[in-house]
């Protein structure tokens, strides 16, 4: 038991220590400073943006920035749905591989250009290594890029800053953070036995009988398993992701993995700190999610490590819940996995959530629902400044001071914005679908598994997807049959195609309504005139001023969802304590 937590304890550790050392090179990133890539870099972005025609000293309005990112997805988004229609005869295909059903392509496609990677497929029967490299691969970069811009433009705007060109802070992070991380990540991950090959299966014969012989998947794996943590990204190269030993296959890539997922959106919030010039509020800010993701790993750890009672008892002794967990994981790397995915809205997995004891799923459930910890690659960081926006709103009215954030007077049009973001899109993108999937359970959606769990595998699979996280409960039907399968006279099926249109709309509403509002409210503030501080202004870098943030968070976040967490893994763990579950 304490290795368990002492290995808990390291990981979190390397996260905080890296977090001022990575904040403050992506600061200088953005800002424009010298950094040691310069020589290298600056020839290669010049050419690019004369290629599209992008002057890097061209700033854009708050609904700018948000059409840029609009157009670029839209045409992004008709690459990838081409290429995947098209795999059958394009190249790098070692296997034959034909094109899976339209609904399953657009979905794939809609989920990887939002950055949520949530996989109604098994990527070794489904896609061909070109779909995955340049088609998947293409858009974890372009995914996750686009989500730390957006970071940038709101942390400029609240700053008083111009927000900045898309296009060039697009180009900036994958050129200076993506991809030379990833090059020295991949290099890493190939040392610890990942693979990276265009051949195909290998072919051995089985122990059991020579003659009979088995197809083991492999591929260009090293590359995209990096991208994926570090982009948030979480799509895997095979169906049980991280759980697959050629993806994760021993305890350093596991730990490359996690500290991979954590280092950019824990690193923003510091970067926010040196652009505003006060480091203090943006460790006073990091403290928030941190201690919220402590609390919620050491919940699902202990869930984990006591188990179900009533299985301890016919083991005769106590057993760690191992069930849909890697045994060279164990249940405490399983247990900090999955805080640590959910948490980020990478959506990567080493064990299966669904197998997770309720405390597991209390966490999980949790994290997509609030969204800020440390939240999606980039977005998570201004939604946190969004909920602090609110609290200096909340606050003033308290306590008779004038509300106003860096000098900014916070006003209707913030507050209007600052809340449609928290307290309407994203509970809309997961519960209005979720109560016409429960409504009609075997007409629809399809659903195998009753009560307390049941209903949490449905609110699961929306909240994933409006989060963009992508992780899942699975249980669902939600697969259309292989290309394989397919081509053997298996038929497709109403409830797949249901659950692939329905999180489609979740995918798109979770991840494109917050952004323009995000980058509207950062553009609102931009143009405020600043005001003299005064006595009469609230001090937003103070214990005090952070403890309501985090109030005001758990108030509005957490009490939003409580029922839905009543009616799963709540009531769920009611169950079992009563011995019936």
């Amino acid at each position: 038991m304490l290795e368990g937590w002492i290995q808990i304890a390291l990981t979190l550790l390397i996260v905080v220590v890296i977090t001022p050392f990575f904040g403050r090179y992506m600061a200088r990133v953005f800002l424009e400073q010298r950094t040691f890539l310069d020589p290298i870099l600056n020839p290669v972005e010049r050419v690019l943006y004369s290629a599209i025609g992008v002057s890097a000293k061209e700033d854009m309005t708050g609904w700018q920035y948000a059409r840029a990112i609009l157009y670029s997805n839209v045409v992004m988004g008709l690459l990838i749905f081409f290429m995947i229609m098209n795999q059958g005869w394009l190249p790098l295909n070692p296997t034959k591989i034909s094109a899976p059903t339209w609904d399953t392509i657009l979905h794939t496609t809609i989920s990887f250009i939002t950055n949520t990677n949530q996989q109604h497929y098994s990527g070794e029967t489904y896609l061909s290594y070109a779909s995955q490299m340049w088609g998947l691969g293409y858009h974890m970069f372009t995914s996750a890029a686009t989500g730390i811009a957006v970071a940038i433009a709101f942390i400029r705007g609240l700053t008083g800053r111009p927000l900045g060109n898309f296009y060039v802070d697009l180009i900036r992070s994958i050129t200076r953070i993506l991809l030379p991380i990833c090059i020295v990540g991949g290099i890493i991950m190939m040392a610890a036995g990942v693979p990276e090959t265009l051949a195909g299966p290998a072919v051995f014969s089985t122990l059991e009988d020579p003659n009979i012989s088995q197809a083991i998947a492999r591929g260009p794996v090293a590359h995209f398993e990096i991208i994926k943590q570090l982009g948030e990204n979480g799509g895997g190269f095979f169906a049980i992701n991280s759980a697959h030993p050629f993806e994760n296959p021993n305890g350093l890539t596991n730990l490359v993995q996690l500290v991979a997922l954590l280092s950019i959106p824990t690193s923003l919030i510091y970067t926010y700190g040196v652009i505003a010039n006060n480091v203090k509020q943006a460790w006073l800010v990091y403290s928030i999610p941190f201690a919220i993701l402590v609390c919620f790993v050491i919940i699902t750890a202990i869930g984990e490590y006591n188990g179900n009672p009533a299985v301890n008892a016919l083991l005769g002794s106590q057993q760690p819940n191992l069930e849909g967990k890697e045994v060279r994981f164990g249940w405490a790397e399983s247990a900090l996995y999955a805080a640590f995915t959910t948490a980020t809205m990478c959506g990567a997995v080493n064990s299966m959530h669904d197998s997770f004891m309720p405390n597991g799923g209390f966490v999980t459930l949790s994290n997509m629902f609030l969204q800020i910890v440390f939240g999606g690659q980039g977005t998570g960081t201004a939604y946190l400044f969004a909920y602090l926006i609110l609290a200096v709103f909340v606050t003033g009215l308290m306590v008779g001071r004038t509300p106003e954030f860096l000098g900014r007077k916070i006003e209707k049009r913030e507050v209007v914005l600052a809340s449609f973001l928290i307290l309407m899109v994203h509970p809309i993108s997961i519960l209005i679908p979720a109560a016409i999937a429960l409504a009609f359970p075997d007409q629809l959606a399809g659903i195998s598994n009753p009560g307390f769990h049941g209903f949490a595998q449905v609110i699961y699979e929306y909240a994933s997807a409006a989060a963009n996280n992508g992780s899942g409960f699975e249980g669902l039907g939600d697969s259309q049959p292989s290309p394989i399968a397919i081509a053997t006279g298996a038929k497709t099926t109403a409830t797949a195609l249901w659950w692939n249109l329905s999180t489609c709309f979740s995918l798109l509403a979770g991840r494109y309504i917050p952004i323009i509002g995000l980058l509207l409210l950062a553009d609102s503030m931009s143009r405020k005139q600043s005001v003299p501080f005064t006595t009469g202004t609230l001090r937003t870098d103070t214990g005090l001023f952070t403890g309501v943030t985090a109030g005001v968070i758990l108030i509005l976040g957490a009490l939003t969802f409580f029922p839905v967490l009543a009616f799963g893994p709540i009531g769920e763990a009611f169950q079992i304590a009563k011995g019936i579950g």
